[in-house]
């Protein structure tokens, strides 16, 4: 779409076109686009995808329980841990057993994540692979 405005008295001509091909080219690669992709979207395998519920967090007793409060302080199973030996120590002491039990870190909301980062370091050094961090479920709308 395009305008000329002429007028025959005036020295200066105003010429006024709307330059489109810029328009055309952009409408062009999105149409070419779409073409490509809605066959891929629509053509699909149908399948009916497993339903599953999330269940609640159940401890077991071969789990090992580890807080670390605000102050930074460790706990095992709700006793205190004096140093990061004595963990080690007691983690390794637990990584021989089998099947290896999981350490399920509970930290508190505002801890220092260096905290953290000890006790979890602690049981990389221990050998024990299965690292969880117990959080407070969502209540649900």
């Amino acid at each position: 779409m395009g305008m000329n405005i002429r007028s025959d008295d005036d020295e200066n001509d105003l010429i006024a076109t709307i330059n489109t091909t810029p328009l055309v080219d952009i409408m062009l690669v999105l149409l070419i686009i779409f073409l490509i992709t809605v066959p891929v979207v629509i053509h699909t395998v149908p399948v009916k995808l497993p339903e599953e519920k999330t269940a609640p967090y159940v401890t077991q007793p071969i789990n090992i329980q580890i807080a670390v409060n605000k102050a930074g302080d460790i706990f095992w199973n709700e006793k205190y841990i004096a140093d990061k030996a004595t963990l080690i120590s007691r983690l390794q002491v637990e990584a021989k057993k089998t099947p290896q039990p999981e350490v399920h870190i509970r930290g508190d909301q505002v801890t220092k994540f260096a905290a953290i980062d000890e006790v979890i370091s602690a049981v990389k050094h221990a050998g024990i692979g299965k690292i969880a961090f117990v959080t407070t479920p969502v209540a649900a709308p």
